[in-house]
């Protein structure tokens, strides 16, 4: 086996391309509430949280007007957006329930909880908040035991930021 991966290494952006940047910059700004950056005319944007340089690229560069992949092709399954607690991943949800998007799934992993979605050019999104890792559910060897259960949406969306 080789050397493992510094631990401090993180994925530190994605990028999409999209088929119309203002739809996108719409679910990812407008809906999901990342800042918008950088504009590129109209094919390529960057939006960030916190005043990052940028976490989510947009661009349309060899996809204006192009179809979601169909499905049993590979690619992106989904992109994972971490929230800091439970209340602000209540926000997230809250949000996209009002924007009219709906909900794939959701799940309880024990280490975390997941809401999973679609962005408007078909790709995978998921929303999730970690739990403090001595919560995290062990077997008697001290492997992780994972698991996926039902999320209880209501009791997730009564928690959210005010």
């Amino acid at each position: 086996m080789s050397n493992p991966v510094h631990p401090d290494t993180r994925i530190g952006h994605i990028h999409l391309k999209v088929a119309d940047l203002e739809r996108a910059i719409g679910f990812y700004s407008g809906v999901l509430g990342f800042e918008l950056v950088q504009r590129y005319g109209s094919q390529a944007a960057f939006l960030s949280a916190g005043g990052y340089h940028h976490h989510i690229g947009l661009n349309t560069w060899e996809s204006r007007g192009g179809t979601p992949p169909p499905a049993g092709h590979t690619g992106l399954y989904h992109t994972a957006f971490l929230y800091p607690d439970r209340a602000q991943l209540g926000d997230a949800v809250a949000r996209v329930l009002a924007a009219g998007i709906a909900l794939d799934g959701a799940a309880d992993h024990g280490v975390s909880e997941a809401v999973y979605l679609h962005d408007p050019d078909g790709n995978g999104v998921e929303l999730y908040r970690d739990r403090p890792e001595p919560e995290w559910p062990r077997n008697k060897d001290g492997s992780l035991a994972m698991h996926n259960a039902p999320l209880d949406i209501p009791a997730l969306l009564a928690e959210r930021a005010r």
